[in-house]
């Protein structure tokens, strides 16, 4: 009777550390693959809307589909861009933004 308890503890014990052995790499993948690309990601974004949020009239923008120009007004969720010397107006939505450069104070 005790080589049966014996036996039933020991396959047990050996398939909780099969168990471990096998999912431990999976873990150990996901987590380095959050810390590599999720995260910073993240916080490349979160920079990305606070600049957004702190966006001014006068400061120059470039929006995802490349166009550069002058921010001339701001409503809610909109932003109207100066693109040329003849003052061509553009309005967009603050999420097409992609990049905020704030004017150099002398």
């Amino acid at each position: 009777m005790d080589l049966v308890k014996f036996a039933m503890t020991d396959a047990a014990a050996g398939s909780w550390t099969g168990m471990l052995g096998t999912l431990l790499p999976l873990v150990l993948m996901f987590g380095l693959m959050y810390l590599l690309l999720i995260r910073p990601q993240r916080t490349k974004e979160k920079k990305l809307r606070e600049q957004i949020n702190a966006m001014a009239v006068g400061d120059k923008v470039v929006t995802a589909g490349g166009v550069v120009g002058k921010v001339v007004n701001l409503k809610d969720d909109e932003v109207t861009i100066s693109t040329s010397v003849a003052n061509t107006l553009i309005t967009f939505k603050k999420a097409s933004v992609s990049t905020v450069i704030k004017p150099i104070s002398e």
